[in-house]
This record gives C-alpha cells, sequence and structure tokens, in this order.
C-alpha cells in the first residue's frame, strides 16, 4: 500500500534516541508505539507490502503527535509530516477517524451550534448528568462579550477555547491593550483553525478552514494566538495550502507570549507588593515547545509579575491531551498524565500556567490548580483577582 510519504521516511536511521522523548513508548515501553518503530511500520507498509492489520493501525492510532520526536532527532526526521500524511491517506480510505468523529468536528465549524451545546451542558453539569470520567471542565453558562478596540492586532479565538474559556481570550485581550495594541476578536469570522481535522486525517476538511481563515482575515496585522495548539495549526497553512497567500498569512501569526515578548517594555510594570504571591509552575504545550518552539517566551512575559517560576523536571514530555486524544484514547492519556502529575508534585506549585486549552482541561480534571499564562498577567496588572 502506498502511503504516499516521500524522502522523510528515509531520514530515520533508528538510533533511539527518540525513545525518551516519546510519551506513548514511556508508558508502555513498545516498540510500536515509539517514533522509530512506527516509522519501521510506515516502512514496511509502503515499501514491504506488509498488510495493514489491526495492531499497524493502532500503533499509528496512538501516537499522540506531540514532536518531542522532532526536537530531540538528531537527523531532522519530519515525525508529524509523516504522521499526517499517514492518516490523511487511512481516512480517505476509511480505515480510520470513523463518521461519529467527522461530526463531531465539523460541529466545532458551527459557532452558534457549539455556542449552543456548551450551554446545554453547562446546565447538564450543574445538576449532575456529565461523568467526570469524561474530563469536561466546569462549562459556562454564559459569556463576556468581546469587542474591537482597534486594528493593530487579530486575536485568533477559534471554537472550543471560545466556548468554554472565553475568559482567557479576555484576559489575553486586556493584557494586549494594555501594551497599547488596538485588538479585533476574530470571533465567528474565523470559528475552527482545523488543527483536530489536520490530526484525524482530515486534510480538504482542514485545508477548507485554512483557505477560509486565510481570506476572513486580510491585510497585513499579526494575527496573535492565545492557544498553542491553534498557534502551530495557523502557522503551517503554508504547507497546508502550498500558496502564497496561505504563506504570508502564516508568517503574521505569533503565539500571544512570544509576541508580547519581543517588547517587553510595552507591558505595564507592577510593584513588587502587587505582584501575584504564587509559586508558579510552566507546564509547556508540546506545540509550543516543539513546533514552534516559542515556549522560553511564556517564562519572559509572567516573570515580572509573579513571585516565583518554577520548572517541572521532566523536559517538557506531553501531558497526554493531544487535542482530541484524551478523550479517544483515555487510558493512555492517563497513564501519560501521572508522570506530569509526578513532576508537577515534585515542583510544589500553588498553581501550574498552562497555555493551552486541551492541556489545562486535562490537567485540571486530574484536580492540578491551571491558568493560563496571560489569566495570571492580568490579574497581576488589574489586580483583580481571577475566577478559581
Amino acid at each position: 500500500m502506498n502511503l504516499g510519504l516521500g524522502d522523510g521516511l528515509q531520514s530515520c536511521v533508528q538510533c533511539g534516541l527518540c525513545l525518551p522523548h516519546c510519551p506513548t513508548w514511556r508508558v508502555t515501553g513498545d516498540e510500536s508505539r515509539s517514533p522509530r518503530g512506527r516509522i519501521a511500520l510506515m516502512r514496511a507498509v509502503q515499501e514491504g507490502g506488509a498488510p495493514l492489520s489491526a495492531e499497524v493501525l493502532d500503533s499509528w492510532d496512538t501516537c499522540v503527535l506531540c514532536r518531542g520526536c522532532e526536537t530531540a532527532c538528531p537527523s531532522g526526521v519530519p515525525f508529524g509530516e509523516l504522521m499526517e500524511q499517514t492518516r490523511d491517506t487511512l481516512a480517505a480510505e476509511g480505515r480510520i477517524t470513523p463518521r461519529w468523529e467527522r461530526l463531531a468536528l465539523r460541529s466545532l465549524t458551527r459557532p452558534g451550534l457549539l455556542r449552543e451545546a456548551t450551554r446545554a451542558m453547562a446546565l447538564a453539569q450543574r445538576v449532575g448528568l456529565v461523568p467526570r470520567r469524561l474530563g469536561l471542565p466546569r462549562l459556562p453558562l454564559r459569556s463576556e462579550p468581546m469587542r474591537a478596540s482597534g486594528d493593530d492586532v487579530w486575536l485568533f479565538t477559534g471554537c472550543v477555547m471560545d466556548a468554554w474559556q472565553r475568559d482567557v481570550h479576555v484576559a489575553a485581550q486586556r493584557v494586549l491593550e494594555a501594551a497599547g495594541y488596538g485588538v479585533r476578536p476574530t470571533g465567528d469570522l474565523a470559528p475552527c483553525c482545523g488543527a483536530l481535522q489536520r490530526h484525524a486525517g482530515l486534510v480538504e476538511e482542514a485545508g477548507d478552514l485554512a483557505e477560509r481563515i486565510v481570506s476572513a482575515l486580510p491585510g497585513g496585522a499579526p494575527v496573535v494566538v492565545d492557544s498553542a495548539g491553534c498557534g502551530a495549526a495557523l502557522q503551517g497553512y503554508g504547507a497546508l495550502l502550498g500558496t502564497r497567500a496561505a504563506g504570508s498569512f502564516a508568517s503574521r501569526v505569533h503565539d500571544i507570549s512570544d509576541f508580547l515578548a519581543a517588547h517587553p517594555e510595552r507591558l505595564p510594570a507592577v510593584e513588587p507588593e502587587r505582584r501575584l504571591h504564587l509559586r508558579v509552575a510552566v507546564q509547556d504545550p508540546c506545540h509550543l515547545r516543539h513546533v514552534q518552539r516559542a515556549h522560553q517566551a511564556t517564562r519572559v512575559v509572567l516573570a515580572p509579575y509573579v513571585d516565583e517560576l518554577v520548572e517541572l523536571d521532566d523536559e517538557g514530555l506531553c501531558c497526554g491531551a493531544g487535542g482530541a486524544f484524551s478523550m479517544l484514547h483515555p487510558g493512555l492519556a492517563g497513564a501519560i498524565r501521572d508522570r506530569k502529575l509526578a513532576a508537577i508534585e515534585r515542583a510544589a506549585p500553588d498553581v501550574v500556567a498552562s497555555a493551552n486549552p486541551g492541556c489545562s482541561m486535562h490537567l485540571g480534571v486530574a484536580g492540578v490548580p491551571v491558568a493560563h499564562p496571560l489569566s495570571l498577567v492580568w490579574e497581576a496588572i488589574s489586580g483583580s483577582p481571577r475566577q478559581r
């Protein structure tokens, strides 16, 4: 079977340096759930005519796509690209991503429907009808409206995060405004970045969303993103669509902390006594650390506003959220999260700062106090405690 994989498949020398950085290998010890094992299976299927057995499909399906292996790889193997292309082929043939999953992902592109569904689930939560095992955060019954304050930057608001964590977007907008920027939230103009569709192998659907967003956000204003997964997806539009317009758009996309860290003098200073008297551990979302390579900016932006920043000692290992991974593979995701929880316990923070909604929800349902870095920054600047 031709998986459509190119020269990148040959760049892996099977050295194994990626193994300690692969969360699924760390918790299973199973070679088929390591990057080099998955690549070996790709070669066996594409070049050796090996059958697509259930075990082979499970190996590829249980990859979190954290791309920690890419950071560790001395050969520059484009593992994320190989895995996405493999899933594209399998999804096109109907071997992965069942109909119910496709329908669920389609709902993310309809913001009105998503908001109504969120309100319904929030009401069900209040009367105890939503099991905790689903891993949902406490959903809002209503969200604060967002209004434009200028046209210096777009603030990308997306789908699930806008419906479930609007308060983070509000805090992010307030911090940008405090730094002197006029902000225009994207709202329903850009309802979904397509990251989850891309991970599921739905490349055509992801491409359609990318074209829609590129057209909806014209001009040269920066597109600032407070979700690590969305930011990585938006920055990948040039490669996804292969057009000049998409490449130009992708160059305008910035993680919000990276954007602010480029001009830290624009952020308001606070007196030492107004800092948050907290010990804060930074959890690096994989798509910020391994894809955007912009995770250090979180520390630059946070440091002036808290008493103490501490590092986790797991070298940025994935928390197990992985977009929809924690819902599709809850057992494996939970085992990966246990390692992260142990690292958090060793650091003994008051709060964990995470710049990705999936990570914050996955850790939050395990009892970890989590906040977006920009929520903490706004709390210090405004002097108004965030809702805990």
